[in-house]
């Protein structure tokens, strides 16, 4: 018959390996340690780490406060908008944007201009003439159709309503 092999294991101590790991730390991550130390070291002079221990000693409080005031209708609403702003910002493309931001100054500060008299229809008629007015002009009317695109078609009470092209 087959003789049994017996093979003695130490028994595995897992809070020893983990002790070991621990004292071996310092020399293998000496640099991300003290790299941790200083960062600690600015929240402390800042005194975010304050801000931080009260914050978690009134973590409750401060849950069912957020929970209060975000149980809004509008809170909802405008938490909704500024998603949508949010992706609307994203697919403008930022030299259109940029356009924009540059004429929006110039634009307001010429408004303000005060003339005495308004310009005659002559006068609003020579504006025509001009070539940036009317790319203005096509952007705006661009905005204003895929805005009519968007908005839904309204019932008059007697059975009639606005149609869509």
């Amino acid at each position: 018959m087959a003789q049994r092999i017996s093979l003695p294991l130490q028994p595995r101590d897992p809070r020893q390996e983990l002790f070991t790991r621990l004292q071996n730390a310092p020399a293998e991550h000496a640099e991300a340690l003290l790299s941790a130390y200083d960062l600690l070291q600015g929240l402390h002079d800042r005194g975010v780490l304050d801000v931080l221990r009260g914050a978690l000693g009134s973590g409750d409080k401060i849950v069912e406060e957020i929970v209060q005031v975000t149980d809004s209708p509008e809170a909802i609403r405008s938490i909704r908008n500024f998603v949508i702003l949010f992706k609307t910002m994203g697919e403008i493309d930022p030299s259109a944007l940029a356009c924009f931001a540059n004429a929006f100054p110039k634009a307001v500060s010429a408004a303000n201009v005060c003339e005495t008299e308004p310009p005659g229809f002559l006068g609003l008629m020579n504006k025509f003439r001009s070539r940036n007015l009317r790319r203005g002009l096509a952007i705006i009317n661009a905005f204003l159709e895929g805005m009519g695109k968007h908005v839904p078609p309204e019932k008059s009470p007697e059975g009639g309503g606005y149609e869509q092209k």
